[in-house]
């Protein structure tokens, strides 16, 4: 027998952090799940609700509603909380208020004696990662954002849905910013080996502008769906169960996450969403594609939107 169990912390139990419990719960991914939230009733319902569902579940996890105390034990830390994006906003209209709110979660988590990995969902996304590394003291590879992980998987079933394709043998990428800037890497877009464009000449009356068209739909799947329902928070909580079992199974996944670049496709000091090899000690490396000319140009252009965003932050840690 093991001496200890995987235990996740998930910090906020709003949309996304209760359906990122309820993900983990239904795939048997960790075997303690601590909920922590300012509203402890909120979170104690919660523990509660999942807790009736084990009987149901692929295997037992042990779940109950905590404080930053709890997070001195666990593997993951997952944030969640943080101000919402409302209609019309975009996700770096959030950085100063979620800056704010963050540095108070962070230092509770770190005095707790935590020495895991950070995982940090919570929008801007790029942003806030780079600001909980620096507010945790924690090496680059250890603390992680959601990143294009949900963009990239909103690519490959809008693709594997044009193609009439199962969309897990779609293999295709999202990078850059978690927003407006990002970018479809098209040159190494490919199915079953097959490019992209070579499934394109096969497909009766294809146009080139259907392809934009699916971009410009996964770019704009956010505002699409909070102009609907509110907030958008299944798929990233599946995205974010993903993310949590390539690290705690150690599996050396390729997962479109946000990292810390250090001279990565020609950038430095930026948290942004790239491919990466992700397993128990967090980022293991950068996957650096080969990206043509105009992705290149549209890579840069993201950093550079990052950062003249980030300004204010880049002064808060001078």
């Amino acid at each position: 027998m093991k001496n200890r169990v995987n235990r996740v912390a998930v910090i906020g139990t709003g949309f996304v952090g209760s359906s990122y419990a309820f993900s983990l719960l239904n795939q048997g991914i960790t075997e303690e799940l601590v909920l922590i939230d300012l509203n402890q009733t909120k979170a104690e319902g919660d523990a509660m609700d999942l807790n009736h569902g084990l009987p149901f579940a692929p295997a037992h996890t042990k779940i109950w509603y905590g404080s930053y105390d709890d997070c001195s034990q666990a593997d993951v830390v997952v944030i969640t909380a943080g101000a919402n994006q409302k209609p019309g906003e975009t996700r770096l209209d959030l950085v100063e208020k979620n800056t704010n709110i963050f540095e108070g979660i962070v230092n509770g988590i770190m005095a707790s004696g935590f020495d895991g990995i950070i995982v940090v969902a919570t929008n801007p996304v790029d942003i806030l990662t780079y600001v909980v590394w620096k507010f945790s003291g924690l090496p680059k590879e250890r603390v992680i954002g959601s990143g294009t992980i949900l963009d990239t998987a909103r690519f490959r079933f809008l693709l594997g849905d044009h193609f009439n394709v199962d969309a897990r043998n779609v293999h295709a990428y999202i990078i850059g910013e978690h927003g407006d800037t990002e970018l479809p890497v098209w040159s190494h877009a490919d199915i079953a080996g097959a490019s992209i464009a070579e499934w394109s000449k096969n497909k009766t009356g294809f146009k080139q502008a259907d392809l934009d068209e699916i971009f410009i739909n996964v770019r704009d799947a956010a505002y699409h769906i909070i102009e609907r329902k509110g907030a958008t928070y299944y798929g990233i909580a599946m995205s974010l169960a993903r993310l949590t079992k390539a690290i705690l199974q150690n599996e050396n996944a390729v997962l479109t996450v946000s990292a810390y670049l250090q001279g990565e496709y020609g950038q430095d000091d930026i948290y942004i969403g790239v491919p990466a090899v992700v397993n128990r000690k967090g980022v293991r490396e950068i996957v650096e594609l080969d990206l043509d000319n105009k992705e290149t140009e549209q890579f840069t252009h993201s950093v550079e939107v990052l950062k003249k965003t980030m300004a204010p932050v880049f002064k808060k840690f001078q």
